[in-house]
């Protein structure tokens, strides 16, 4: 059985620098700011240079370089306000939600922007925020059986009336959400991502999630995800689009991006580095067959947070735009990127980089579906 390949240009997606710290966690001069304010700027110009989506991270406590942090879904409702057409990504925690409350948030979210609320629905890798604020730490499976749950339950929420779930997690009984988000034919329910990089995960996502988000990849780590989600979704019968995480350096020459990276790697604050691959080992580890988030991450690709070196979005905008063309010949339908210096870089993307990726698709071959 193969996936069935899209014909629709690649979408882009940049991460909200909500949480301080920039993408990387480096003493590098990041000209990128946590505040609301540099924020909404940033939405407008995002979504003039071809971004569709913006996530807004989620951190709830000081950690690893991230000292302060504004709060996802507040913060995803100030940029949708701000915005005309960017869809923006709440990521949220099951265990630290709960999926009515959520429901009901979101629908108030995707009512005020005209329906362009979507939700990241995050297991859970940092131990220790959810042991300071009380809350009991599921293992690996478990906290993905529970955001299985969770999607489960704001979903039903969402698209059905008298809603009823009896689980392991949630119990939801006779619950009808008014006014539901502006569900159309075309989108049934607000986008609902999902993260990770587990066996877990992927065949979570196959069952129950719009959207499957991946940490940093090379080709063949991408092609490897792609088969095992999109066989999980064809045997639920469904199909889940597919997101790629990568950090850009994008620069007049090859000599000039790659002195950056040197630059960011060689600048790394080891300290925030390690603390932060030692609390995600224990994630990355922790399933039998070690295929967790950051299981193979090296110390220089956790310098940016999410694994997005390993993309290699490094170099011109024309060697760029024909890897980001590549990852969608596999099977990507969304990039999603961050960048060192924000307002510049989203501008040189949208100005150089965007309208190569185009020509580019123009002259594509039809992409041929992966074997599952």
């Amino acid at each position: 059985m193969s996936a069935q390949p899209s014909t629709d240009p690649i979408k882009f997606a940049y991460w909200v620098p909500n949480v301080s710290g920039g993408l990387v966690t480096s003493t590098i001069e990041q000209r990128t700011d946590w505040g609301y304010d540099y924020n909404r700027e940033l939405a407008v110009l995002a979504e003039n240079n071809g971004f569709e989506y913006a996530l807004s991270q989620v951190r709830y406590m000081a950690s690893y370089g991230a000292e302060y942090q504004h709060e996802s879904t507040s913060f995803s409702l100030a940029l949708l306000l701000a915005t005309q057409r960017l869809k923006v990504i709440a990521a949220v925690h099951p265990g630290l939600w709960h999926p009515g409350v959520l429901a009901k948030m979101g629908a108030t979210a995707d009512h005020l922007s005209h329906g362009r609320f979507a939700v990241n629905v995050v297991s859970g890798w940092f131990k220790a925020e959810f042991t300071a604020l009380g809350e009991h730490w599921l293992e690996h499976d478990e906290r993905y059986r529970r955001t299985e749950e969770f999607i489960r339950a704001l979903r039903g929420i969402w698209t059905q009336d008298n809603f009823e779930l009896a689980g392991d997690f949630y119990r939801i009984r006779d619950f009808s959400l008014k006014p539901k988000p502006l569900n159309t034919p075309q989108r049934p329910n607000p986008d609902i991502f999902q993260g990770g990089n587990s066996t877990a995960a992927r065949r979570m996502a196959g069952r129950v999630s719009d959207w499957y988000f991946s940490n940093g990849k090379d080709y063949d780590g991408a092609a490897e995800q792609l088969r095992d989600v999109n066989a999980s979704a064809a045997e639920n019968g469904r199909t889940v689009n597919f997101g790629l995480n990568g950090f850009i350096i994008a620069r007049d020459t090859e000599k000039e991006a790659r002195e950056t990276l040197r630059e960011i790697v060689a600048k790394a604050h080891t300290p925030s580095v390690e603390g932060f691959r030692d609390a995600v080992t224990q994630a990355g580890q922790s399933t039998g067959d070690s295929k967790g988030m950051w299981a193979d991450s090296s110390f220089e690709d956790l310098v940016q947070y999410n694994d997005g070196f390993k993309t290699q979005l490094i170099g011109t905008p024309e060697q760029i735009a024909e890897r980001i063309v590549k990852y969608k010949a596999l099977g990507v339908d969304l990039m999603l990127l961050g960048f060192l210096h924000y307002h510049e870089e989203v501008e040189y993307f949208g100005s150089r980089v965007l309208p190569i990726v185009r020509e580019m698709e123009a002259g594509q071959p039809a992409r041929q579906p992966l074997s599952v």
